[in-house]
């Protein structure tokens, strides 16, 4: 995916939200883009999804694109399962395909009891568990996700990371904003910021693998594939699993595991030093 002089604005004679973006960005990692309220993030990835069109420069980015907009449109004349079957034909899936899929994520995000509930009758919350099935069972080439888990629970950010995880691992590219710095910590592989107008690459924050640590103890019937921070997993006599994690990164794994299903009993928690 390349952005090349990329230059947008609302209105002819307007101010430019955006000015010569320059961005090359490949699968292999989420890709996080930051900045402040208003910089122009929101219309960064719009761009990408082929919403907004750039009044200069060119966009390249790969022809399957799913996309999970700041604000989700809780006024659609849909059951949600009919609203997931019918993007998912849009999308080129059979009929069969589409409601598999999207009865899968209905499930896995915990409403499946709202199947045949109209869209908008929805709470906030069930209505971004629906915005972010819709772009999820379209298993596509570029994920964008606009501050996808604001409104959502704590089980269904985990399901998200997980998602995210799962999407990365078969070869897609994730581009999302978030409010949490340590969202996705330990998978995110760049950062860029806008910062008037124009697009700056962030360095990761280096983790130092001879610092300090953490250790967790944990029962489970099975540990999510991924994890943040990577952990190395040491299986126990009495059949826990040790996680080792840099202490960096103890945060964001914790609140994972609280939020994972099947549940993960903690056991405990210990800081070490090398």
């Amino acid at each position: 995916m390349r952005l090349t002089g990329v230059g947008k604005r609302y209105g002819r004679g307007g101010p430019w939200v955006l000015r010569e973006v320059e961005l090359t960005l490949r699968p292999g990692g989420p890709v996080r883009i930051e900045g402040a309220n208003g910089s122009g993030k929101s219309t960064l990835l719009k761009l990408l999804a082929g919403i907004e069109r750039a009044e200069r420069g060119t966009v390249e980015a790969p022809a399957g694109r799913a996309y999970v907009p700041e604000r989700f449109p809780p006024a659609l004349p849909f059951d949600v399962r009919d609203y997931l079957c019918h993007l998912g034909r849009i999308r080129g899936l059979a009929a069969g395909e589409a409601r598999r899929r999207a009865d899968h994520w209905l499930e896995r995000f915990g409403i499946a009891g709202y199947a045949g509930t109209p869209i908008g009758r929805l709470s906030k919350g069930t209505c971004q568990k629906v915005a972010v099935a819709q772009a999820l069972l379209a298993e596509a080439e570029l994920l964008l996700l606009d501050e996808a888990w604001t409104g959502l629970d704590q089980a269904a950010r985990g399901e998200l990371d997980g998602a995210v995880a799962e999407r990365v691992a078969a070869g897609a590219l994730v581009v999302f904003v978030d409010h949490d710095p340590t969202r996705l910590a330990g998978l995110t592989t760049a950062v860029h910021r806008v910062d008037g107008g124009t697009l700056h690459e962030v360095p990761l924050p280096a983790v130092d693998g001879d610092g300090p640590r953490t250790a967790l103890v944990v029962e489970a019937e099975v540990l999510p594939e991924w994890l943040p921070g990577r952990p190395g997993r040491k299986p126990l006599a009495d059949g826990a699993t040790r996680l080792d994690v840099p202490a960096a990164h103890s945060d964001a794994l914790l609140r994972r595991l609280l939020a994972a299903h099947p549940p993960v009993h903690i056991r405990s928690v210990r800081e070490e030093t090398p």
